[in-house]
């Protein structure tokens, strides 16, 4: 989700090596979906993909079917502003220029803000894969040293941040895909599940499509949708392509790939394991090997986990960094922020990040068994809001510069953005059904007051009549 600042820099990376072999700097469409791919799958499916299948029961791959049509419609949207109008802003600049600064400036903290609830929910679910060896260490302490690390990572100014990224993208897309091709050894015999427990079975389905009703199916929505944050970034990046036609073809790749990813993995854990002894507490991943006699084969997925998610965290750690910097120079954020020590560390921005983080810790003591669904409700719903500004901006922007056949274009507009924001509307609805997740929304709430407040404040005592272009001048 949440890379998009590590995504460039990787980017960048296959660019100059492509340089000095003398090819093409520009990406082929399946490069940068594959990046794009990388760059969406964390935590928020390793670990939250349980709280759904929990809730849902095996209509969680209806679910993921509607989140990944979801997904599609806010890339096709943005993939256009994006080639008629290349902004180093993206979608913070087209949202200024739909509805004037201060929905600009509402959306680039929502998504700052979004990413501090990503980078709280991957290092809960790192605590969480690590009790697997450490039951009795506090989830707390667990997440206290995951976050020195990540602080630590990122104070170095490691220079090849992307390819350190890319290199972990591609075990978080083996692990999927290892994992398939397990559940096809599991389903066809060759790889029996232990007698003493209950294996491949039709324990999962024995009660319906929709065993927990439609309002659990509608809860898990927000869980699932939160799977698919970061495809945004193909928009982004959609001009590094060698060819712009090509954009329709990347994104469709990529979306139909991470639901591929998404609903056949899922498949599997409901054929190896009952989906009713799926929670947060472990990685459904994980639940679902324990049930096979293959020694440490639980714990060496557990491994494979930590490693991706960690690699997800310090890159979001390190992506809403930059997110506060270029805040900062825009001149919607104290310009102090952006200032970057010797080793090109913006270390205020930095420090500003690790307090959220911090935050985010001291809850995980005061809530231990309910952080991380408050979390990653918030989360996805932070989110899931900017995806609802993009499409609008999509929308407006249309109304305003008309489209041209010499550019990419969304199909059916406006029916597909009117439907996404359709889509994500219900699905912030449905967190309204359960306890857990209606603290988060309140919190998402809480968090988009407290923007708009500032920026307000800010107005008023003049902070940004002299930076920003007025909202003719965008």
């Amino acid at each position: 989700m949440h890379n998009q600042n590590v995504v460039k820099q990787s980017v960048k990376n296959v660019q100059q090596s492509k340089v000095k072999k003398g090819k093409s700097h520009k990406l082929a469409w399946w490069q940068l979906s594959l990046i794009g791919i990388g760059s969406v799958i964390g935590a928020g499916f390793f670990l939250g993909s349980g709280l759904s299948i929990h809730s849902a029961g095996p209509s969680v791959l209806i679910g993921y079917l509607l989140a990944g049509l979801t997904a599609y419609y806010v890339f096709s949207a943005l993939a256009e502003m994006t080639v008629q109008d290349p902004q180093p802003g993206s979608f913070r600049t087209y949202a200024g220029q739909a509805f004037g600064h201060p929905v600009g400036f509402m959306s680039g903290w929502i998504y700052w803000t979004a990413g501090v609830l990503i980078m709280s929910s991957e290092v809960t679910a790192l605590a969480i894969f690590t009790q697997l060896w450490l039951p009795h260490v506090p989830l707390w302490l667990l997440s206290v040293v995951y976050s020195i690390l990540a602080l630590g990572i990122n104070l170095l100014g490691v220079k090849n941040f992307g390819s350190i990224e890319s290199f972990f993208a591609v075990i978080k897309i083996s692990t999927l895909v290892a994992f398939i091709g397990f559940g096809i050894l599991a389903v066809t015999g060759v790889i029996s599940p232990d007698s003493a427990k209950a294996g491949l079975s039709s324990a999962s389905f024995a009660h319906g499509w929709f065993p927990n009703g439609f309002s659990g199916f509608w809860s898990a929505m927000i869980f699932i949708l939160f799977s698919y944050g970061g495809i945004e970034v193909l928009g982004v990046l959609s001009t590094e392509l060698r060819n712009k036609k090509d954009v329709p073809k990347a994104g469709t790749f990529l979306v139909i790939a991470l639901t591929v990813l998404y609903a056949v993995s899922i498949l599997f854990i409901l054929m190896m394991v009952s989906f009713h002894i799926i929670n947060e507490d472990k990685s459904p991943f994980v639940k679902a090997l324990a049930s096979f006699p293959i020694p440490y084969l639980d714990t060496i997925f557990n491994v494979i986990l930590i490693s991706a998610a960690f690699s997800t965290m310090v890159g979001a750690l390190f992506s809403i960094t930059s997110i506060m910097v270029s805040l900062a120079k825009d001149g919607d954020a104290p310009g102090r922020l952006q200032k970057k020590n010797s080793r090109g560390v913006a270390a205020g921005a930095l420090g500003l990040s690790g307090i959220g983080l911090a935050i985010s810790v001291l809850f995980s003591f005061l809530l231990p068994d309910t952080v991380y669904e408050y979390m990653t409700t918030s989360a996805g719903i932070m989110l899931i809001l900017n995806w609802v500004i993009i499409l609008s901006s999509h929308i407006k922007k249309r109304k305003q510069i008309g489209s041209s056949e010499e550019h990419y274009r969304s199909a059916s507009y406006p029916l597909t953005s009117y439907l996404g924001i359709a889509l994500i509307a219900f699905t912030i609805a449905g967190s309204l059904l359960h306890t857990n997740q209606r603290v988060g929304f309140f919190i998402s709430l809480g968090f988009v007051a407290i923007i708009l407040g500032a920026y307000y404040l800010g107005s008023r005592f003049g902070k940004f009549k002299k930076v920003h272009k007025s909202e003719e001048e965008y």
